[in-house]
């Protein structure tokens, strides 16, 4: 019987290989990692003491040094135990809970059909590639190059172009003798009983080929070159070979480049990866323009017991790594979890590689918290439990958060660290029982201390910390780079030097944190001084002679980065006036309780009393308000012709 290969890798997949092996020979204790599915023993094959018989679980495979026999399950059963081939499926599909396929010659025909449609994507491939590298694919090219693309990595993935044509694809193929039907189940064309002729997909887009797990082409996803076309990205729909919840962009070279070890990494787009790899990082999955889902998941955790997922540094990527972890949350169990990485705010992988280098990417990986962590985060930070009622609520929240895991051992262990941690958190138990470390577990240091929200400590003697998304804030960041909000305000006057004069009682005593925007408030005073601060040009002029055209260019980058359009030039002056006394709003605000904060951590750290640990909260869920309203006003953009618009 002729099994089909996707039956094959599925049964493969569910079963871990040291499972089958492991029934007929006794693991080495010192060599074995099983938490990294890696094993050792003495090999059954041949006679030895000490052992050089390796398997591992990632890669579905079994090698001994010593007789160097290798292979997967089913060579493994058909050798040692003497097993038909049929028969070591039949047994792998038993321990995996998978029903042996039916023979039948409709399922035959499909399967040799399937044969036959891959070998049509890759004619389509080849099509778009060629397109790419002629004449029509100047555009696509051009927007490939200014996006950072060599062409070996261009190559390497088999980017191609599909030209603005309704038929020009349809027409390729057919010329090649492809049936008509058979373009149609590739999903190549647009059809049906509404549709008189069919038409191609895709029309001037640059194509990005989707492979399965064994590298064969199945799908399309193409990036459309016009401004105004309808999707910027789109898939090729949902045929016989694809199903877009079920595969992962790049799983095929990902899985094979976890061969030279580390773990994958989960990041949200085609041009992500490709960027990634080209920076040297090839064990890169995207899913294909959706939310994770619970297949592509399991699809990780067949290639890393821990891939770590790695979301974008604004508020759209925080709730995809929310719901990511409510996803992942229930099927976790021991050697089987994930780790979460927030790149940069305003950032992309892409944008960070090209901006800061491989290097800068690491450092967010190194960061990458564990699955209780960010849970913990969620549901604590910015949070006041100043009465039994709020605190008894959030222990309701993580007992029903640890309920729904699944693993009866792992769920004991999560509700076990959560309750270690709330009493912690309230400092119930304060004098009797140790701190916690940076990573939210007992240590030995900070005892007699209460947590702050978040049940962390800042680094060095136990001080204090205020909860991680503060901490990450602009709000009480120092020296550590332009704040969007510190930014708006220096760019609204520039550009606007009517709001300059406006506010020039507080315009001059601007308090901000960053040392470059400090040099460019230093140059508009200047420029007021020289009675120069009523024309844009003159302000921009004093800025320059001062040396600061380049700080200024930053500030501006920042600026449309973060799409605070207000303060740009084009914005009207009512627009401008309005994010200008938002942003001197909070920043009074920031800065007052700035001080405010660093006083109450002394006070609390010189004296650990609840009266002062209130205190703390109690400025904490004023810094909370004010990065509430960090965003501008929702409505501005009327006066600009951009209503509606954040």
């Amino acid at each position: 019987m002729r099994f089909p290969p996707a039956f094959l890798d599925e049964i493969r997949d569910r079963v871990p290989i040291s499972q089958v092996i492991g029934q007929r020979v006794a693991w080495d204790r010192k060599k074995t990692n099983a938490s990294r599915g890696d094993y050792w023993a003495c090999c059954p094959f041949h006679g030895e003491k000490s052992p050089s018989f390796h398997c591992e679980d990632k890669k579905g495979r079994y090698h001994c040094f010593g007789c160097s026999v290798s292979g997967d399950h089913f060579k493994f059963l058909t050798e040692l135990e003497g097993l038909s081939f049929p028969e070591a499926v039949e047994k792998i599909a038993d321990m995996a809970g998978v029903p042996m396929p039916v023979r039948d010659a409709q399922e035959e025909r499909r399967e040799k059909e399937r044969a036959s449609l891959t070998d049509v994507m890759e004619m389509a491939t080849a099509f778009f590639q060629e397109r790419l590298q002629g004449p029509e694919g100047a555009k696509a090219r051009a927007y490939l190059r200014d996006r950072g693309l060599t062409p070996a990595t261009q190559h390497s993935f088999r980017l191609g172009f599909a030209p603005d044509s309704r038929n020009a694809l349809k027409e390729h193929l057919a010329a090649k003798g492809v049936p008509k039907a058979d373009i149609e189940a590739c999903g190549l064309v647009r059809h049906g009983d509404d549709i008189p002729v069919s038409y191609d997909w895709f029309r001037d887009r640059i194509m990005f080929p989707i492979p399965d797990s064994r590298g064969k082409i199945i799908a399309f996803g193409g990036r459309a070159l016009a401004p105004d076309a309808p999707a910027k990205y789109m898939n090729s729909p949902d045929t016989e070979l694809f199903h877009k919840g079920n595969v992962l962009y790049n799983f095929a070279r990902a899985r094979k480049a976890l061969a030279k070890g580390g773990t994958v990494i989960a990041v949200e787009g085609y041009m992500d990866v490709i960027a990634l790899a080209q920076a040297g990082f090839e064990n890169v999955v995207a899913p294909l323009g959706t939310a994770l889902t619970e297949n592509q998941l399991e699809l990780l955790w067949r290639m890393a017991s821990e891939p770590v997922l790695c979301f974008d540094g604004d508020k759209a990527g925080l709730k995809a790594a929310w719901r990511a972890a409510d996803l992942a949350l229930p099927s976790v169990q021991a050697g089987r979890s994930a780790r979460f990485a927030l790149l940069p705010e305003g950032k992309d992988p892409d944008d960070l590689v090209k901006a800061e280098g491989p290097d800068a990417f690491r450092a967010v990986l190194s960061d990458a918290r564990p699955l209780v962590d960010l849970l913990w985060m969620r549901e604590t930070a910015g949070g006041v439990f100043d009465t039994p009622e709020r605190r008894a609520e959030l222990e309701k929240t993580l007992r029903e958060l640890t309920s729904r895991i699944r693993d009866e051992s792992l769920r004991y262990h999560y509700q076990q660290e959560m309750r270690e941690r709330v009493l912690s958190f309230f400092g119930s138990q304060r004098g009797s029982r140790q701190g916690r470390d940076n990573s939210g577990r007992p240590g030995a240091r900070g005892q007699g201390k209460a947590a702050a929200p978040g049940g962390q400590f800042a680094k060095g003697g136990g001080r204090i910390a205020i909860t991680e998304s503060l901490g990450q804030s602009a709000l009480v960041k120092r020296g550590e780079g332009m704040s969007v909000r510190e930014a708006t305000i220096i760019v609204a006057l520039v550009n606007h030097p009517a709001l300059i004069d406006e506010n020039f009682a507080h315009v001059e005593f601007l308090d901000l944190a960053n040392s470059d925007l400090n040099r460019l408030h230093a140059a508009i005073l200047d420029a007021m001084a020289h009675d120069m601060a009523n024309d844009r040009h003159a302000v921009v002029a004093t800025i320059e002679r001062a040396g600061c055209a380049e700080i200024w260019e930053r500030a501006v980058g920042l600026i449309r980065r973060a799409r605070q359009w207000p303060a740009l030039e084009t914005a009207a002056l009512e627009d401008a006036r309005d994010a200008l006394n938002q942003a001197l709003h909070l920043q009074r605000s920031a800065r007052t309780l700035h001080k405010e904060l660093k006083q109450a951590e002394a006070a609390l750290e010189a004296d650990p009393s609840d009266e002062n640990f209130r205190h703390l909260i109690e400025i904490q869920a004023q810094f909370q308000d004010v990065q509430a309203t960090e965003a501008l006003i929702e409505g501005f953009g009327v006066s600009s012709g951009r209503a509606g618009r954040a």
